[in-house]
């Protein structure tokens, strides 16, 4: 750790085997667990706090102050997870008084120019690719996957286990297991690689898929297609987390693709 080109503020709580490399800025208020190593010309600010393992890439910068008008620089906190990863460039706001912290799961992996505004909570095992932009309030929920230039729109929610298309530009809520795409954002399907992944077998799978015809493809609205499923489908997680996402949304969740996009498209 003693990097003598880095600067530490005295009063940061760093664990000793932390690596910290030539031109960190580290400021007060900051605490880094153990084993978590620091690229060059990382700048990490004053309500940082940093899980074990993580690998923290040149050119970040943690925990800035919000880009919100309303910030009135009250004392918030960025909370990253262990075992994450922050690639080049990336930057994390902390949070303002909406909800005082910005979240970072465990496991994550944030690639290069990614964006995390304030308020934001990310799960576990989210990967955020290449120049994603989240801005403020998002919810993204755990093993999502949000690829390279996509932009998610303030107050938007991200199920568990989406998969969200390369430049999709996210303004509705995305609900659990499915694929987003096109514009505007639509259903195109469930996100059954990535499930088979994590070990969701084909029964599973095909009940999710079920499900989704009635939300998606068979005309009813969503609140007709919801009143059905809760009658005719089997009580399982899969099919509560479901509904309780669609019944939870704020913002509305993604259309389906209809058959005049099909034309046009």
């Amino acid at each position: 750790m003693n990097q003598p080109l880095a600067y530490v503020h005295p009063q940061a709580k760093v664990a000793k085997n932390v690596v910290i490399e030539p031109f960190v800025n580290i400021e007060k208020n900051v605490e880094i667990g153990e084993s978590t190593w620091i690229g060059s010309n990382v700048t990490i600010m004053e309500g940082a706090r940093i899980g074990k393992n993580c690998r923290i890439f040149p050119g970040a910068v943690i925990a800035a102050t919000p880009q919100d008008l309303k910030y009135e620089g009250e004392d918030t906190t960025v909370k990253i997870g262990n075992n994450t990863t922050i690639r080049e460039f990336v930057t994390i706001h902390r949070g303002t008084k909406a909800n005082m912290e910005t979240v970072i799961g465990d496991n994550c992996l944030l690639m290069a120019y990614v964006h995390v505004a304030h308020d934001c909570i990310i799960g576990n095992n989210v990967i955020l690719a290449n120049a994603a932009t989240l801005a403020g309030h998002i919810t993204i929920d755990d093993y999502a996957i949000v690829n390279g230039l996509a932009a998610v729109q303030q107050f938007i929610r991200i199920g568990a286990h989406c998969y969200i298309s390369g430049g999709a530009m996210v303004r509705k809520d995305v609900p659990p297991f499915s694929k987003a795409a096109r514009e505007p954002l639509s259903y195109v399907g469930i996100n059954s690689i990535g499930l088979r992944r994590r070990g969701f077998t084909n029964d599973r799978i095909n009940a999710i898929q079920d499900i989704y015809r009635y939300i998606y493809l068979k005309g009813y609205n969503v609140s007709q297609a919801v009143s059905i499923i809760e009658a005719d489908f089997p009580a399982t997680p899969d099919r509560d987390e479901i509904l309780t996402f669609i019944q939870k949304s704020t913002s509305g969740i993604m259309k389906g693709y209809s058959r005049i996009d099909k034309k046009n498209g």
